[in-house]
């Protein structure tokens, strides 16, 4: 099977490169890395990775029904600006970087979205009243999904 820092290293070029599709063959095995957000192993591998969650460049995807904002609040709403884990703390036994009802400014980190074991800290893009937190702690998120709802 192939190296899964081979297979995260390929990913990373894809997406700071302008290509749109890399496809490797090593031996047996061929990756095809879109970027569309698609990864597909074939050959000896497929069974193995098939049964685990794909890394997936972050690439534009349709948020989840789901994670729309809550009926009747209007105000601004915070997406993520990439495919993710939400954490609303710095660290498991740290308090959240924001709660609802709390005043923010714009520039304020609100959260961390954790991609390749990199902690990216998440700003405000706009300043407000946290109205709701629309994502559970821990969660993974899409390219685009809501985050928070400002007022």
């Amino acid at each position: 099977m192939m190296d899964l820092r081979k297979l995260k290293k390929l990913i990373d070029l894809v997406q700071e490169s302008g290509i749109a599709e890399l496809e490797i063959t090593e031996g047996e095995e061929k990756v095809k890395i879109v970027k569309g957000g698609v990864v597909s192993v074939s050959g000896a591998a497929a069974p193995a990775a098939a049964s685990g969650p794909a890394p997936s460049p972050a690439a534009p995807a349709a948020p989840a029904a789901a994670a729309e904002p809550p009926a009747g609040q209007e105000g601004h709403v915070v997406k993520a600006p990439m495919v993710g884990t939400f954490y609303r703390s710095p660290s498991p036994d740290a308090k959240p970087f924001v709660e609802v009802g709390q005043t923010i400014k714009e520039g304020d980190t609100i959260c961390i979205i954790e991609a390749m074991k990199l902690m990216n800290e998440i700003e405000a893009d706009a300043s407000g009243v946290v109205k709701a937190v629309l994502v559970e702690n821990g969660q993974p998120v899409e390219y685009g999904q809501p985050l928070f709802m400002l007022g």
